[in-house]
């Protein structure tokens, strides 16, 4: 997966470049979709900037062998990023699980 096709999955599902953080809480790793977004005039990061953030997390996603976990949970999920409350999306690592969480 692409920085281009993850944004992609983004507006396909929600209609807005939604900005993502990959976090690590209680030993696991959720991929963060947050309530702010490109398009909204208080976003911090230009097109550019942007792009290049989900390029990176893309390529952790393909690291931690993730994308199709990704694309399968926000294609199904019915939950949708609003003020205050991002939409989680937990990583299942399998063995490798202990390898990203030292």
């Amino acid at each position: 997966m692409t920085g281009k096709e993850l944004r992609q999955i983004l507006i396909d599902k929600w209609g807005h470049s939604y900005d993502v953080q990959l976090r690590r809480t209680q030993g696991k790793i959720f991929l963060q979709v947050m309530w702010k977004y490109l398009e909204q005039a208080s976003f911090p990061l230009s097109e550019a900037e942007y792009q290049e953030h989900l390029d990176s997390i893309a390529n952790y996603l393909n690291a931690l062998g993730g994308t199709q976990q990704v694309q399968t949970f926000i294609t199904q999920t019915k939950e949708r990023p609003r003020l205050g409350k991002a939409v989680s999306i937990p990583l299942d690592l399998g063995e490798r699980a202990s390898e990203w969480l030292l």
